[in-house]
């Protein structure tokens, strides 16, 4: 196993995500515990020492099952990360309640790393506001030791990046953000880093298999990268890909079986980052996916000074590429609803007109009413 250093303390670099654990007959709240308590025997027997839970992880149950998989190994033997559930905004006056709770779940008596979860444009505003003392509470127990390492996580936009960290910046000792080689593009995640380097902000990965999404690719994109690195398994390109990125510390991985588990282990025994044609190689896969499967917009903003209810188009379209990417293949998507859910009624898809004003000015021609109306038959 691979460590990575963060403040003296020797993290594998390899997390261990429960958000996808095992479960029985398909229902997530129902977790296999045995296989699950295998696979943290196996995880702690390969040297992997972080463990990542949440609140809201398989309805509640993550939390719990962890605290029973690691109970058995002393407590300086791993480190266990949870998160202040601020997805949902009716948790928000109630974050000494959650914690306490969380410790009882848990059977811990302080978390080694713990988390503002999902930091957001639906979010932002009630996590900053100090009537809510979220940020109080949280350093009053890093304060008591019952903290050990503060942070956050983030799926929004660059902007709310920002805003947080200005924020709070200076007391977040790392952030936890959607990084892997799809989204180093498509989410722009290069200049999420590039801050979080600038601002001295150790990196957490979060989906760097993109839900699964990368662990299998187009025939004819494997046959090229396996032309480069012929014993490299598929989904070991992506993780090659982090272990290339300046900054990133711990990789987390959401694995649901055995199988999963072991080939990560695999992977990291060793790091092999991906030399200057390796990666050129990769961002070229990435360049012809993206162009295939997602609206080619530009950003320009012609069509926004033409619209008579002032859409921000780019912004939406971008959110229908997010969308639509997800779910090929059956993925889930949350990103794009959670957006639009900050976006004023009149400012989301359904308050396009049909006027064709846009697109009369669009360099790519893009058909926007048409994949307006796409949207709103999709998500509402």
């Amino acid at each position: 196993m691979v460590y990575r250093d963060f403040q003296g303390i020797k993290l594998s670099g390899l997390g261990f995500g429960a958000m996808r654990l095992p479960v029985i007959d398909g229902d997530d709240s129902n977790i296999d515990k045995p296989k699950a308590f295998e696979m943290v025997d196996k995880a702690m027997s390969e040297g992997i020492n972080y463990y990542d839970t949440a609140w809201g992880y398989h309805n509640g149950n993550s939390e719990i099952v962890m605290g029973e998989a690691l109970a058995k190994y002393p407590r300086e033997s791993f480190y266990i990360a949870t998160k202040f559930p601020g997805y949902d905004l009716s948790n928000m006056s109630k974050v000494k309640e959650i914690f306490e709770k969380q410790l009882e779940k848990t059977g811990m008596e302080y978390f080694d790393f713990y988390l503002f979860h999902n930091v957001c444009e639906m979010n932002i505003n009630q996590y900053l506001d100090p009537k809510f003392g979220i940020f109080d509470y949280l350093m009053e127990q890093k304060k008591n030791g019952r903290i050990k390492h503060l942070g956050f996580s983030c799926h929004g936009e660059m902007e709310t990046l920002k805003r947080f960290i200005d924020a709070y910046g200076e007391h977040m000792e790392f952030c936890q953000i959607q990084l892997n080689y799809l989204d180093w593009k498509f989410q722009d995640a290069k200049a999420k880093v590039d801050l979080l380097n600038e601002k001295g902000i150790p990196v957490w990965v979060m989906e760097p298999l993109r839900g699964g999404k990368l662990a299998k690719l187009d025939d004819k994109f494997e046959n090229e990268l396996k032309e480069l690195r012929p014993d490299e398994a598929i989904p070991a390109w992506a993780f090659r890909f982090l272990q290339s990125t300046k900054g990133v510390t711990m990789v987390l991985s959401g694995m649901s079986n055995m199988q999963q588990l072991e080939d990560n282990i695999k992977t990291f025994k060793e790091d092999k980052p991906l030399n200057e044609k390796e990666m050129a190689a990769l961002m070229s896969v990435v360049d012809r996916i993206l162009e295939r499967k997602s609206i080619p917009c530009t950003a320009c903003h012609y069509c926004v000074s033409h619209c008579p209810q002032g859409l921000d188009i780019p912004h939406l379209i971008s959110l229908y590429n997010e969308h639509f990417i997800t779910i090929e293949g059956g993925g889930f998507d949350f990103i794009a609803p959670m957006a639009l859910s900050a976006i004023p009624d009149e400012k989301r898809p359904a308050s396009c007109l049909h006027c064709h004003s846009c697109e009369q000015v669009c360099p790519q021609q893009i058909k926007i009413s048409d994949m307006m109306s796409d949207f709103v038959s999709e998500i509402g």
